[in-house]
């Protein structure tokens, strides 16, 4: 049997250690400088707008509308996966970039020395400023592609391939801008 006494001590260290607690909770999470979002990107506290510079198109083989539909595609991912603003001014976050590259060339030979497969390539820089938290800015190139039976000529293919690859290119650098894990 404990005496009231004891149960008092007790009781008076529970709720210092629970005081204890809660300060601290609250100091970690006000210092945090990174905030979560359901789908997983994480913003720098304080960032409430992102801008996006028209992509400009220095390949070699230009695509008519690639550069738009870069720029839109990335605008969008970042409309639909952030809480940010957009803004056509410079944002918090702010991307502008190039199209570098955009080619399509064979991967295997067959045995009758033909080309049995193609690869087509885009490949993207982009420059990611974050205004608020300079170490998360980054310069990066990003490629991606897709191989293509070498039977079918790319103007057969080059419409769904194409936005397949901006998609994957586009959350790639969504991923670096704000996926920090």
């Amino acid at each position: 049997m404990t005496s009231n006494h004891e149960r008092g001590v007790r009781l008076r260290r529970l709720k210092i250690l629970l005081s204890f607690l809660l300060l601290l909770l609250m100091t970690v999470q006000n210092g945090c400088k990174v905030s979560y979002s359901f789908t997983g990107a994480s913003i720098s506290a304080g960032m409430k707008t992102f801008s996006v510079q028209y992509f400009q198109n220095r390949a070699q083989l230009v695509q008519p509308g690639l550069s738009q539909y870069i720029t839109n595609e990335l605008i969008d991912k970042c409309k639909a996966q952030t809480s940010l603003r957009y803004t056509t001014s410079i944002g918090d976050g702010s991307f502008e970039g190039e199209i570098i590259d955009y080619n399509t060339r064979p991967t295997t030979v067959a045995a009758d020395a033909q080309a049995a497969m193609n690869r087509f390539t885009i490949t993207v820089r982009v420059k990611y400023t974050n205004a608020l938290d300079p170490d998360f800015s980054f310069e990066q190139t990003f490629s991606r592609y897709e191989d293509y039976s070498s039977t079918l000529d790319l103007s057969q293919v080059e419409g769904p391939l194409a936005q397949k690859i901006v998609e994957l290119i586009v959350e790639d650098i969504f991923n670096a801008a704000f996926v920090n894990w």
